[in-house]
């Protein structure tokens, strides 16, 4: 639930009929989205809409663990970084057109292929297998 990410701050809400967005009141930069629950009728205080929220356009990093052939995928777009990265964990700039790889031979800059938004900052854990016995 949006509750979690967001509890310590302050957020507006912006009430559409299909979606909910959360946004910084100061900034009115978007925070989340949601579908709309349908049950905002006996809302008290409300006023009408701004203009409204925007993503923001700055560069966002996020770090990624590589699989066990050395692959990564940021914002739905899978990179080879090779077998020698594989396991590793690795930090991505992603900005509209490229994500900058930082990895342990370098930077490394791939053009975009797609426009799917960041939906998460930090990459999986291994999972280990519990072994029955």
């Amino acid at each position: 639930m949006v509750w979690g990410a967001l509890a310590s701050r302050r957020v507006g809400v912006r009430i559409d009929p299909a979606t909910l967005a959360f946004f910084d009141p100061e900034t009115r930069q978007l925070l989340r989205t949601r579908p709309n629950p349908q049950q905002i009728i006996g809302l008290r205080g409300a006023r009408p809409a701004g203009p409204p929220p925007q993503p923001s356009t700055d560069p966002v990093r996020v770090q990624r663990r590589a699989s066990n052939s050395g692959v990564v995928m940021v914002a739905w777009q899978k990179v080879a970084l090779g077998r020698v990265h594989a396991g590793k964990t690795v930090t991505s700039t992603v900005s509209e057109t490229e994500l900058a790889i930082e990895c342990d031979d370098g930077l490394r800059a791939i053009r975009r292929t797609n426009d799917h938004p960041v939906t998460r900052i930090k990459g999986h854990r291994s999972r280990k297998v519990a072994l029955d016995g």
